[in-house]
């Protein structure tokens, strides 16, 4: 069983719309033990956007990502890039040798520091509902690198 960090970008409901498909994909898989979505975890003893909520946050999701046995990631974003935020969890992520598994709906090109850090990758959100985490097979990345 696996526990499961999800990097991922939620600033607009499509994007929230995206995540939340996840979330409930992974809660469906039973090689998942439990996931961490930032999404859902934004409060804070510190009222929110504020120095003291922004160093809170930072230090429970690198505790999450430290306590993580795999990385799902959503590569999808508003323009063209990937989240920054995003980008620097699979930074944290690839340092710490973990697995990312990666979710892309948009044929957009991907940078290569992240197609190359991907263990697993699929355009369908429904795959993570029936991956098998105990087995983590490999999947590479399927589209434009930049």
């Amino acid at each position: 069983m696996t526990q499961v960090y999800v990097a991922s970008p939620f600033f607009s409901p499509e994007q929230v719309t995206r995540v939340t498909q996840l979330e409930e994909a992974l809660a469906q898989n039973p090689t998942v033990t439990d996931f961490y979505s930032p999404r859902l975890h934004q409060d804070a003893q510190a009222e929110q956007f504020t120095k003291a909520w922004a160093t809170e946050i930072f230090h429970r999701d690198m505790d999450q990502i430290a306590a993580a046995d795999a990385i799902v990631t959503v590569l999808d974003f508003e323009a063209k890039n990937l989240d920054s935020g995003t980008a620097y969890e699979l930074g944290v992520a690839t340092m710490r040798n973990l697995p990312i598994l990666a979710l892309q709906e948009k044929p957009e090109a991907v940078n290569l520091m992240i197609t190359e850090s991907l263990h697993w990758y699929t355009k369908q959100v429904a795959d993570f509902a029936t991956y098998d985490f105990n087995q983590l097979p490999k999947g590479e990345f399927v589209g434009e690198i930049l």
